[in-house]
């Protein structure tokens, strides 16, 4: 129960963290705050329902009562006069008619205990295996860092919707045709200026400058141009100009969607907003290139002279990428860090929490660069399946080291094996019905559940693969050594050897005499 309530415990505080104000998404706090409630409820469920239940069945299983109907189970004798019906839904094992040799190898007898005590043991901790072992994670560490050196932040629009559907084909097409362009971004004037001013006139060419543009605007200045007709018009020539001769062109008639014009109590007709359209020239596979042009569009809309707010629907998605990163990768240091603070004082020694510390990090780094070679990229889903990687790798190898690290007067190897034989069938049962409860999600026709499965599905295998294979042979070889951790025998218990000297006053003979305490 202990064991179970630090389990508990880590994943509350990470889980707490995140849903703390620290994390700036509102779907993460959502869900990290769900899970609090669900492990707290379950860890109370487990306190009083589930031990009650364990005491009830121990309690009908000792009065040989079936565990589903609960009626007597008649002895093996009475039982063979029943149907074959009923010997097959009523029957047990009575302990009169079991030997006691029997009842305590049950558990020996299971097939998974059987095989590591018989095979996997001895062949994990063989001296000519060990050599492949370490060569194995040599590679592990080799196209992990390649991985890892290749890390993208993820912010792509498809990444959040189901696969089947137009915008996965639109954003496909986009990307294959024209992904030198940007998306085209929204440039909207929200009050009236003074159009007609040269020098609004300027300040408004030089905002645009060296986008693509699509504007009213500037079409409206050549227009004048052409014409030989100044641009710096008085208010009411450029309005009329505007609205009975430019627009009224065939060919600039769209335009007239793009303004809208009120009229003031003297009938005067000014402009009060307006419309243009931008389109970058960069690459949209470089998303720090929108980053910053986004920032620098909304920075220039907040001192500059003229007012206005520039948008489009993926800046949402932007915004939403640009900040779910940062936020879930310091909650998940923070998270770390204090679990590992809080380990510090649960363990017994402080070994452990070093090779937990170590293993962890080991795990992490292959996840990250393994769900980077994946195509996995770095958003607010995957970081959060890393924070939930830092529990579940403690939760799997914090029992096979704290066996080990405390073993002692035997060897490495010995304690190796004693760690696998004891843990390792709970894990790899954990791990089976870890990896059913993932199969589902391969299913969901969505890339977001998709990478939820991925990242979760490699944290699961590096962690096992960590568990039976790594820790297994690095233990074996790595200092201290076991030798130096014996105790020393107890100095109450030792042999003292008195001497004491007799001298014979008859004659000059001397006796020693030696007593033994």
């Amino acid at each position: 129960m202990l064991s179970f309530s630090l389990t508990t415990a880590m994943y509350l505080v990470t889980f707490g963290i995140g849903a703390s104000p620290f994390t700036n998404i509102e779907a993460a706090r959502i869900f990290c705050c769900n899970s609090c409630i669900a492990i707290f409820f379950n860890y109370l469920y487990v306190l009083s329902f589930y031990g009650s239940s364990l005491v009830f069945t121990g309690y009908i299983e000792n009065n040989y009562q079936h565990s589903i109907f609960c009626r007597k189970v008649p002895k093996p004798e009475v039982l063979q006069e029943k149907p074959a019906w009923y010997r097959f839904l009523l029957t047990a094992k009575f302990s009169e008619d079991t030997a006691d040799s029997e009842e305590t190898n049950t558990y020996e007898s299971h097939l998974l205990v059987w095989f590591l005590k018989r095979y996997y043991c001895d062949w994990i901790t063989n001296t000519y295996v060990k050599p492949f072992v370490v060569l194995f994670y040599l590679v592990y560490i080799s196209f992990a860092l390649m991985g890892y050196l290749q890390v993208s932040e993820g912010s792509d629009l498809s990444n959040i919707v189901a696969t089947a559907t137009r915008t996965i084909e639109y954003t496909t097409a986009q990307q294959k045709y024209f992904s030198n362009y940007s998306p085209v971004i929204g440039f909207y004037i929200y009050e009236s200026i003074e159009y007609w001013n040269t020098s609004v006139q300027e300040d408004v060419l030089e905002y645009t400058k060296g986008f693509v543009r699509i504007s009213w605007f500037e079409s409206y200045l050549n227009y004048l141009r052409k014409l030989n007709i100044s641009t710096g018009l008085p208010k009411k020539n450029f309005t009329d100009m505007l609205r009975n001769s430019f627009l009224k062109a065939p060919q600039f008639a769209h335009f007239s969607e793009d303004i809208i014009f009120s009229k003031k109590y003297n009938n005067e007709v000014d402009v009060v907003a307006s419309r243009m359209f931008l389109v970058a020239k960069t690459m949209e596979t470089k998303r720090e290139e929108l980053y910053d042009l986004l920032e620098t569009l909304r920075k220039l809309s907040l001192t500059s002279k003229v007012k206005f707010i520039v948008f489009n629907p993926s800046f949402v998605y932007m915004d939403r990428y640009a900040s779910s990163v940062g936020a879930p990768l310091q909650n998940s240091c923070i998270s770390a860090l204090f679990l590992l603070f809080f380990s510090a004082f649960l363990v017994a020694d402080s070994l452990i929490n070093v090779w937990l510390t170590l293993t962890v990090a080991s795990v992490e780094f292959g996840v990250i660069g393994f769900m980077t070679l994946w195509k996995v990229e770095l958003d607010c889903i995957s970081v959060l399946c890393l924070i939930y990687g830092i529990n579940y790798t403690i939760d799997n190898c914090a029992p096979l080291l704290s066996t080990f690290v405390l073993g002692k007067e035997f060897t490495r190897t010995k304690w190796v094996k004693n760690a696998l034989e004891v843990h390792g069938v709970a894990i790899l049962q954990s791990y089976l019905c870890y990896i059913v409860g993932l199969i589902p999600l391969a299913a969901v026709p969505s890339n977001l559940t998709r990478t939820l499965f991925r990242c979760l599905f490699l944290i699961a295998l590096v962690t096992f693969f960590h568990c039976f294979a790594i820790l297994p042979v690095i233990l074996t070889f790595l200092p201290p050594s076991k030798k130096k951790r014996k105790e020393k025998k107890n100095p109450e218990n030792r042999e003292e050897i008195e001497c004491v000297e007799m001298v014979d006053m008859d004659s000059t003979r001397v006796v020693d005499q030696i007593t033994t305490v």
